[in-house]
């Protein structure tokens, strides 16, 4: 089946919700609807993000978050990174994350992006495979990160 890929809209809540939680099952719940939608809105009126929803009939089964970042470097050259890739459980395996991670690309080559980057926290291989097929490659970069949880 064709998936169709858009930017995700406030409405788009309780779907991006539900492949969040299969992303990160182990985020807790949002205190309260106001809340959701007041963090979604605020993601989606932010400069240079994107939330891409890949849809089928209607369904969403894959998205990804782009942000594009200005820069000082590259001759004021933007760059890009992909985070929050997940196709929901019940349609992976049919191309739907690959889709969308390479529409991200798509746009970050044409807002004049140096470079995408994605990390993974995954070590498995297939996952690993997965991402290569859309373009990116690995060992490229190292990654350095502090988490606040």
């Amino acid at each position: 089946m064709t998936v169709a890929i858009r930017s995700a809209t406030l409405a788009d809540r309780q779907a991006l919700y539900d492949l969040y939680a299969q992303l990160q099952p182990a985020d807790p719940p949002w205190p309260s609807e106001a809340a959701a939608a007041d963090a979604l809105s605020r993601v989606l009126e932010h400069p240079g993000m994107t939330i891409l929803l890949g849809e089928v009939n209607g369904i969403a089964v894959s998205t990804c978050t782009l942000i594009v970042s200005p820069n000082f470097t590259r001759s004021g050259r933007s760059f890009a990174m992909i985070e929050n890739v997940v196709t929901h459980r019940d349609h992976r395996q049919r191309g739907y994350g690959r889709h969308v991670i390479e529409r991200a690309i798509e746009i970050a080559r044409g807002q004049g992006c140096y470079r995408v980057t994605l990390m993974t926290g995954s070590k498995r291989e297939e996952t690993l495979r997965f991402y290569e097929t859309t373009g990116l490659h690995r060992n490229t970069k190292t990654a350095f990160e502090v988490r606040f949880l």
